[in-house]
């Protein structure tokens, strides 16, 4: 079967929803029509390039995410950063931790690799599992079909927070922790896809293109990869898109809890942990990763909904409220009135004309007896 009878059949999806040359220029368009989504994939790009240029980056300023400058703290007020802004300076950017002294500015982009790395690791596992799982029942006999939906019932309804604390706390130390976070929450958190892509096969497969393809004689898994999976490409990348900020938010807080990625390796969550106690006396040190993290969970969340709009452009985007909607509104209202005015411009101008022939069929009408007395007078005359 073609991708475009799949393109053309599946519901919820077209041609901007199957991989391919023609739908990615569709998705390529419809995304671009959005500013805000536009805005975010740039704010994303730029965040990614911070992490990838944080070698570099940190070798242009001449430091290192973990070295110690004791002579930068005053200790007689107990560890807080000398200088102005926590001790920012050609050498430090955005200064130095307290107690330490070590350089925020390295902390922050690498801790973006680890934030970054951990929240997509961690998205891969899931869409894999939820892919796998999601599939497998909706394509297997009616005893897997409960089987898998009950286990993924149980894995929806966990605590992710307990889990993954119960979870890291048991694991050895010597085992790499950023993998171990993405791990444990790709594994615990992967429930949902699965629904969500097993209700989408369930819809798929009873279409004709797909029963055709069944009585041809493909076994399961050529129907599944070639006639379901680009069909499920569309939700699964929605989907997946929404999940990069939440795993971002749930690296953050396991490591602010102490039990994800461990010192000296830098990352967002750990920085806020070390921070809780200087808000007051270095709040630097405690607004910059939160502001880094607030700005990617934001702009992630943005670009999720463009995708997820961009891909299903019959969906109505979440965040087109407040000013835009009162004015698509208020342009309704105008445009309902305008067209109320002319139909009632009109309906004068039926009633005027109407009118205007009434009066002159009237007029013709005592005309014409007027000449017919004019008449009968002038033959009774001559009689």
């Amino acid at each position: 079967m073609s991708e475009a009878i799949v393109a053309s059949q599946a519901p919820g999806t077209d041609l901007a929803s199957v991989p391919g040359a023609s739908g990615a220029r569709q998705f390529w368009r419809r995304l671009r029509t959005q500013r805000a989504a536009l805005v975010a994939a740039g704010v994303v790009a730029l965040l990614v390039l911070l992490a990838l240029a944080a070698p570099l980056l940190t070798a242009i300023e001449g430091q290192d995410p973990t070295t110690y400058h004791p002579s930068l703290i005053d200790s007689a007020r107990g560890g807080v950063p000398v200088g102005s802004f926590g001790g920012v300076s050609g050498d430090h950017w955005l200064g130095v931790e307290p107690q330490t002294g070590r350089d925020l500015f390295a902390r922050l982009v690498y801790g973006a690799r680890v934030s970054l790395g951990v929240a997509l690791g961690a998205t891969v596992v899931q869409v894999l599992v939820g892919v796998v799982v999601g599939v497998a029942a909706a394509l297997g006999n009616r005893w897997i079909d409960q089987l898998l939906s009950r286990i993924t019932d149980i894995f929806v309804a966990m605590p992710l927070m307990i889990m993954s604390l119960a979870l890291l706390a048991i694991v050895p130390s010597s085992f790499p922790r950023p993998l171990l976070v993405a791990l444990v929450i790709g594994l615990i958190a992967w429930g949902n896809t699965a629904k969500i892509v097993r209700a989408q096969t369930l819809t798929l497969k009873g279409l004709d293109y797909v029963s055709a393809a069944r009585l041809s004689g493909w076994n399961t898994w050529r129907i599944a990869r070639r006639e379901l999976l680009p069909g499920l490409a569309a939700p699964v990348i929605t989907y997946a898109a929404l999940l990069v900020p939440m795993n971002i938010s749930a690296e953050a807080a396991l490591s602010f809890l102490g039990v994800g990625v461990k010192p000296p390796t830098p990352s967002w969550g750990q920085m806020l942990t070390a921070a809780n106690v200087w808000y007051q006396a270095a709040p630097q040190y405690l607004l910059l990763p939160a502001g880094a993290l607030l700005v990617t969970v934001l702009a992630l969340t943005v670009l999720g909904d463009g995708v997820r709009t961009a891909l299903d452009p019959r969906a109505a985007s979440r965040l087109r409220v407040g000013t835009g909607r009162k004015r698509e509104a208020k342009a309704d209202a105008d445009s309902k009135k305008a067209a109320a005015d002319a139909y009632s411009e009109r309906a004068a101008t039926d009633v005027d004309s109407k009118k205007g022939a009434a009066d002159a069929s009237a007029k013709k009408a005592a005309a014409d007896a007027s000449v017919n007395a004019d008449a009968s007078a002038n033959k009774e005359a001559k009689a």
